[in-house]
């Protein structure tokens, strides 16, 4: 008798088949109707197309047709890629070696399996893809005569939709898909259908990728878990005092401020990588601010709001607590923006509550603020706040959604192959968890942050913003700053960061760091990786900077602790948190961070 296989034990169940089709249409059917009544509901869902994609795309098509000639030569160059593929894919099967015509970049994940390079057919549809999405983003960055706006928002969505069309994305023309199909005799595809369903009924019509388990991690338990008090809080932060690791302290406290586009955790998913265990370990007492994850009762709070009942409130909060009047302070992204109000703000009112600032990764002049402006125009602006203006807030959704299409390959299409595709489970990881626990933006304050700031640039203008009744000025701060900006930063372009070195009046120290956004920030000593630039000199122009900078190995936060010491007073005894005049309300990382957007 032959001996039964690994594939013929793995046959699906007729009856359990029918069984989880019947409930594949159920649930269907359910969500369908579901996001219909919603969007019949929605006065914003009649808008045919908010992001203003088509006018882009009907301008450039335009322009194009308006120089025949170079889209010929375009499509001619193209066709002779294609017949030299050809050629070769042809010789390969002859069994000759080739070299290939087009290959992925040596970073590109999607065509890791190896039957992407050892088989002809693969290897083909490969170049192909390859090729072709070539030439179209080729043709529309050519295409001359477009206002930059409208360039760069066509080369964005062109690159959308290159990315949507990997053959990677598609079960009949993935090797890998097409192995576990084949292995699995389809149940892949049938658990990848109900994880579809599962994120679908999660984000209520919506399609909200699964993009980790979010079963695995639990804030205050195996994440966030550095010990400390909630001592202070407002209606849109909780004050965070952590418990000291060292008999002595620094006089001066060091205060946190992340963006309230995210939550706070970011600097303290584990032990071993946690920013602020680090500071507190070299001798800090550390507070960091936790926003609030607003809804619609506090749609009217503003930017000025955020200062007042943030860092402003957080400063005094700390005076009493410590009985220190000046704080080290540090903003992250858009903490960092808000902080650099603050410092403009107290030196208008000549005050020197902030002793040291330092900036991760923060954009002061949105002049030229990377691919997040593809999606500041004035169409864009005006259907975002109609739908604010509804809800009261921005749903933290259509900012992870945003961020996501800014690394859609790895944030998007990777998932949808692995959940849906190869119907597996996403693996747990604390960043993604992190990345998923989308916050909210109120109404009022995410419209003056967009128009201000991204959209009229108005923070670089001396006076031209004015937060609670005072007329700001950047060129009056006269603060020791530290600003570390990431080469790869696809947020905050580090080139963009650099402009606030022309802008102050007081002593900076600027350090670029490798790698990205978050990996560029969150670099511990101890994990030995990346390195950072430094030059003591500021050039206007960044690449100047960078052409004469000293490249250091290693990570940037021993170089950020020799700096700041100089601002951070003598040694006292460690303060524990609820022993000063501010007592503990609850214990860290506090009740506002684990509210949920979704």
């Amino acid at each position: 008798m032959a001996e039964q296989t690994g594939t013929e034990s793995k046959m699906i169940d007729a009856t359990e088949l029918s069984k989880a089709m019947t409930s594949i249409a159920e649930r269907s059917q359910r969500i369908v109707a579901d996001f219909l009544t919603r969007q019949a509901a929605d006065p914003t869902a009649a808008a045919a197309d908010p992001l203003n994609i088509g006018n882009a795309f009907m301008e450039m098509t335009a322009k194009l047709m308006s120089d025949p000639a170079k889209l010929v030569e375009a499509n001619l160059n193209l066709w002779q890629d294609y017949m030299s593929l050809w050629q070769n894919t042809a010789r390969r099967m002859l069994g000759e070696e080739t070299q290939p015509v087009v290959a992925p970049d040596s970073g590109d994940r999607r065509f890791k399996d190896e039957m992407w390079q050892e088989n002809e057919i693969f290897d083909f549809i490969k170049q192909s893809y390859l090729l072709s999405a070539r030439w179209m983003q080729g043709v529309v960055k050519n295409v001359e005569g477009l206002d930059d706006h409208t360039a760069k928002k066509v080369d964005f969505y062109t690159r959308q939709f290159v990315d949507a069309m990997a053959p990677s994305n598609f079960v009949l023309t993935n090797p890998e898909v097409l192995r576990a199909t084949v292995e699995t005799r389809g149940e892949n595809l049938l658990k990848g259908l109900n994880n579809l369903l599962d994120d679908l009924e999660r984000g209520k019509g919506n399609l909200a990728i699964k993009m980790t388990d979010y079963d695995a991690f639990k804030v205050g338990e195996n994440i966030a878990v550095t010990p400390g008090k909630v001592v202070f809080q407002t209606d849109l932060m909780q004050l965070i005092q952590y418990d000291p690791t060292t008999p002595q302290a620094f006089e001066k406290p060091l205060l946190i401020l992340p963006p309230w586009i995210n939550k706070f955790y970011i600097l303290d998913l584990r032990p071993k990588n946690s920013l602020i265990k680090w500071a507190v370990d070299q001798g800090h007492t550390v507070f960091v601010i936790s926003w609030v994850n607003p809804d619609e009762k506090l749609a009217h709070k503003g930017f000025g709001d955020y200062m007042l009942e943030g860092p402003l409130a957080a400063i005094d909060a700390i005076e009493k607590a410590t009985g220190s009047r000046q704080v080290n302070a540090a903003g992250y992204c858009l903490g960092g923006t808000l902080l650099a109000c603050t410092l403009a703000y107290l030196a208008a009112k000549g005050e020197d509550r902030i002793a040291s600032a330092t900036f991760f990764t923060t954009m002061t002049d949105f002049k030229d603020p990377g691919e997040l402006g593809v999606f500041i125009d004035e169409e864009q602006l005006s259907a975002l706040e109609t739908r604010m203006n509804q809800a009261g807030f921005l749903d933290g959704r259509d900012m992870a959604t945003t961020f996501n299409m800014m690394r859609a390959n790895d944030l998007i299409w990777s998932f949808v192959v692995n959940n849906y595709l190869l119907g597996k489970d996403p693996f747990p990881f604390d960043l993604l968890y992190w990345n998923s626990d989308s916050t909210r933006m109120p109404a009022a304050m995410h419209s003056f942050y967009l128009r201000k700031m991204y959209q009229e640039n108005r923070l670089v203008e001396p006076g031209a913003i004015e937060l609670n009744g005072v007329k700001i000025d950047l060129g009056n701060i006269k603060t020791p700053l530290y600003m570390l900006s990431t080469r790869e930063d696809h947020i905050a372009p580090w080139q963009s960061t650099y402009a606030l070195t022309q802008n102050v009046s007081g002593p900076i120290k600027f350090v670029l760091s490798a790698s990205g956004h978050i990996a560029g920030v969150v670099n511990p000593p101890a994990a030995n990786k990346y390195c950072y630039w430094t030059n003591a000199k500021k050039p206007k122009n960044p690449e100047v900077w960078l052409a004469g900078a000293t490249q250091v190995e290693g990570s940037w936060w021993t170089d950020w602790q020799k700096w700041v010491e100089k601002f951070a007073g003598k040694q006292v005894p460690a303060r524990q948190p609820g022993d000063g005049k501010l007592k503990a309300i609850e214990a860290a990382p506090g009740s506002y961070v684990q509210v949920k957007a979704v």
